[in-house]
């Protein structure tokens, strides 16, 4: 946690899920002792777990504003609503999955469907301040060679604006390693592409993104050929994009 703050981490995301823990103990434990630590506890707490029990747990622990990653209609509208009303009574920020009993939302028109439901519910329902909605509507791995994943970024990308533009207040996140695991075990193209589709999300309106903050690099400084290459496929430019970008990556692994 120091590292990552020392890197430029603005929030730590805290995940305790393995299921060798005590999901709840392990997180009360680490919790209390980032709160101890002022070079940590400088910077907001984002409590991040698939179990609400764990969640409750850790905004127990927080001091000052903390963030809960994540709530969905995944369960249905009544937990959606039980739970953001629990998050608004510890004074938390929430992060909203683009995600609804139909499954996750993968194309543009569902993740606006999606998100401007989850907004009508929170600010309509719940009370909820709408400036301490964050969503996140699902960065999916780009360049696997299926052609129904090859918008998966320039889609993301016009959530983003279209979230900003649409749904006053509310700000937008996203898992923004997802977008590379094609290309696992090459840490260069990796770090090249989220380089590149950072630079390109805060453009379009991204708040936050969950990051390796020690493992970014500077948009300029990406060499120019493997730039091409990645914003090739982020935006799906060219029918050859993927089978470009796989070829540029082999050669530099």
């Amino acid at each position: 946690a120091r590292q990552q703050v020392e890197n430029g981490a603005q929030v730590i995301d805290v995940n305790m899920d393995e299921a060798m823990l005590d999901s709840e103990q392990a997180m009360t434990t680490f919790l209390l002792l980032v709160a101890a630590e002022p070079d940590i506890s400088r910077v907001p707490v984002m409590v991040d777990s698939s179990k609400w029990s764990v969640i409750e747990t850790g905004l127990k622990c927080l001091q000052g504003k903390g963030v809960v990653n994540s709530i969905s209609l995944k369960e249905g509208e009544v937990e959606f609503l039980r739970q953001a009303r629990l998050v608004r009574k510890y004074g938390a920020a929430v992060v909203v999955m683009a995600f609804d009993q139909k499954g996750q939302a993968d194309t543009l028109a569902r993740r606006i469907e999606v998100c401007s439901r989850c907004y009508k519910l929170l600010t309509e329902s719940a009370g909820f301040p709408p400036e301490d909605i964050i969503f996140d509507p699902n960065i999916f791995a780009i360049a696997t060679g299926l052609e129904e994943h090859a918008n998966y970024g320039v889609d993301y990308l016009a959530a983003v604006t279209w979230i900003r533009q649409n749904l006053p207040h509310a700000r937008v996140s996203g898992g923004v390693s997802n977008l590379s695991f094609s290309f696992r075990g090459n840490d260069a193209v990796r770090e090249a592409m989220h380089t590149a589709f950072l630079y390109h999300a805060v453009r379009a309106g991204m708040s936050m993104g969950i990051v390796n903050a020690g493992q970014l690099g500077v948009y300029a400084e990406i060499e120019p050929r493997l730039r091409e290459r990645v914003e090739d496929v982020i935006f799906n430019r060219r029918p050859d994009a993927t089978e470009r970008m796989v070829e540029f990556a082999n050669s530099v692994k």
